[in-house]
């Protein structure tokens, strides 16, 4: 099909003229346009009107010929270019402060203008090699489809940079003759004014821009296609649609070089907005951490709120009274202060989301929920220095500081690693495949979805999960490797403890003296066999090695109350250094390590 067959016109006009009426007016063009199945986008304003339309010939001309019975759009000029098919998929006509937004007050087209120079007279001026600069007013983007032969390009984003950007000039250009030119002029009408206050003597805008000089003058001079506003992309000399795509990530022009590379990937990226896998991590990483940084600032528990916490009603107690339940299940609570929670109002029953008051002698059922209302909480403090380490679509590894509880429990809710990753990362819940104690530091490992945390789960159970821990204990052992096999008790104690006795469950412990210090103490790294819980603050303790700053296994085999430290306190020096597993996507072995906290140092 040749170019005088295609059957779609596109237009593109502009005129600087006082409007009024502006709703009525916008009324009367959108069902004018759609009356005549238009697309594109028509902007109004008080300062003039410019378009950018297409259809067929004689919906266009009809379109023209009603604007121009308006004795003020009487002269009216558009330019054209022809295409096969609609290059807009909507019709917009908006109302604006600006018909090109400038954002300089003073500057009025109605008023001044510079001088307009045909395209031929260009043209002839650069045939003859007569000393001219081409200034390119448009926006980056633009330019890298192409522009005149030798023009300056300014590096602007925006219209409004224009401003800034002509202070970069050369002195002497003041004094010489400026063609400054954009895609159809509508830009030049503004940005001529502004440079003749600035002090540029002798400024011309090319008359209709690049599209008027490609309809008059072809190519002549000009290195490239012209970037144009619509799914066309761009347009050549002969104003027919390019091979210039566009890029759906960053919104770039792509030439046919461009879409060659390897960093093109439709609907992707392209060479503008491509980044590495380590750039992408790097600049990921970057924003998980801000992230957690504006949500523990302060710490989300600091600050009074209405905490519910979650009561389920375990299969021994049902057709038990609430209050029975409650003092049994929670026996640190006094019966007393559960029978004022229930009278305050503080005990919800919730059936099928809908909650009411319970009562102390209300019969409960086995799976039945209730709600805790501790209304202005204020949790204890935490050490909310959390470090994103890695991140995929499947895992995210993290090292968590301490003292940070890693879930919801006792005193804290807000105040956790759990809480904290869910409010980062809304879109999706985290889940962890692993726990660390509340006061030990370091990686850990979460699942992105449902699937991954039961192709991970397996590999903890089944003991496939290389664990390294280092630990300051108090004294030093005599042999650099050593190992602990005494068996551990599968429930704690009355004061909570995991303690070593015969009848326990069997628990394997490598260990390695790092570094012996001076203090007494010293460095050893853990490798734990098996997965008791407290498995390597049991066995350390019991080989009278007591991790330093253990609030319960302590020195010369005693036991304290358990109770974690608090911000500021000693802290327990156990840190998850590194763990290696199989990834869920590549099936290969991958490991991840965190870095020492202070106190390994001597």
């Amino acid at each position: 099909m040749s170019v005088a067959e295609l059957p779609i016109v596109n237009i593109a006009a502009y005129k600087f003229v006082e409007l009024d009426q502006l709703p009525e007016r916008r009324e009367q063009v959108r069902e004018l346009a759609r009356s005549l199945d238009l697309k594109g986008t028509v902007l109004l304003s008080s300062e003039g009107i410019n378009l950018f339309i297409a259809g067929s010939r004689a919906a266009i001309d009809q379109f023209l010929s009603e604007l121009r019975s308006d004795s003020r759009l009487s002269d009216l000029t558009a330019k054209e270019s022809l295409s096969e098919r609609q290059p807009f998929t909507r019709m917009l006509v908006k109302i604006k402060n600006e018909i090109i937004s400038f954002g300089i007050d003073g500057i009025d087209p109605l008023k001044r203008t510079s001088p307009k120079l045909p395209p031929e007279q260009l043209k002839q001026w650069l045939d003859e090699g007569r000393r001219v600069h081409l200034l390119d007013t448009r926006n980056d983007y633009e330019v890298e489809v192409g522009t005149f032969s030798n023009a300056h390009v300014l590096g602007i984003d925006h219209f409004r940079e224009f401003p800034e950007a002509i202070e970069s000039l050369p002195g002497d250009m003041k004094d010489e003759p400026i063609v400054m030119f954009c895609t159809g002029g509508i830009r030049c009408e503004k940005a001529g004014p502004f440079m003749e206050e600035r002090g540029f003597k002798n400024v011309f805008q090319l008359d209709g821009g690049i599209l008027k000089y490609f309809e008059e003058c072809g190519g002549d001079h000009y290195d490239g296609d012209c970037f144009v506003f619509d799914q066309r992309v761009a347009v050549d000399p002969e104003l027919r649609e390019t091979a210039v795509e566009q890029c759906f990530a960053c919104q770039m022009p792509l030439t046919e070089k461009d879409q060659q590379l390897p960093t093109y990937e439709p609907g992707v990226s392209c060479r503008h907005c491509f980044q590495s896998p380590e750039e992408h991590q790097r600049e990921l990483l970057m924003i998980r951490r801000a992230a957690i940084h504006r949500l523990t600032n302060p710490l989300p528990g600091s600050v009074p709120y209405d905490n519910r916490r979650p009561v389920n009603v375990p299969e021994r107690f049902a057709g038990r009274a609430l209050i029975d339940f409650l003092s049994e299940w929670h026996p640190q609570i006094d019966r007393e202060i559960w029978h004022q929670k229930i009278r305050d109002g503080h005990l919800l029953r919730v059936r099928k989301k809908v909650e009411e008051h319970a009562t102390p002698d209300l019969i409960v059922r086995e799976g039945e929920r209730f709600e805790h209302l501790i209304p202005a909480t204020i949790e204890p403090s935490v050490n909310a220095g959390i470090e994103v380490l890695y991140e995929d679509d499947f895992i995210v590894i993290v090292n968590k500081p301490a003292p940070l509880p890693m879930h919801p429990c006792g005193r804290f809710n807000r105040n956790s690693l759990q809480y904290i990753l869910n409010e980062v990362y809304r879109d999706h819940y985290l889940r962890p495949a692993h726990r660390l104690d509340a006061s030990t530091s370091g990686v850990t490992v979460f699942c992105q979805t449902r699937d991954v945390a039961r192709f991970m789960q397996p590999q903890f159970v089944d003991r496939q999960v290389d664990k390294v821990y280092v630990a300051r204990v108090i004294g030093q052992s005599t042999d650099d490797e050593f190992c602990c096999s005494a068996k551990i008790s599968a429930e704690p104690g009355d004061n909570g403890l995991r303690v070593i006795c015969d009848d326990g469950q069997s628990a394997e412990t490598n260990f390695t003296t790092l570094e012996r210090f001076e203090d007494g103490t010293s460095l050893v790294e853990a490798r734990p066999i098996t997965g008791r819980t407290n498995q390597i603050r049991a066995h350390l303790w019991y080989l009278g090695l007591p991790i330093c700053g253990d609030p319960v296994y302590l020195p010369n085999r005693k036991t304290g109350t358990g109770q974690t430290p608090e911000v500021g306190e000693p802290p327990l020096c156990l840190h998850s250094r590194s763990i290696g597993f199989v990834h869920p996507k590549s099936k290969e072995p991958v490991a991840f390590e965190a870095p020492l906290p202070a106190w390994s140092n001597g």
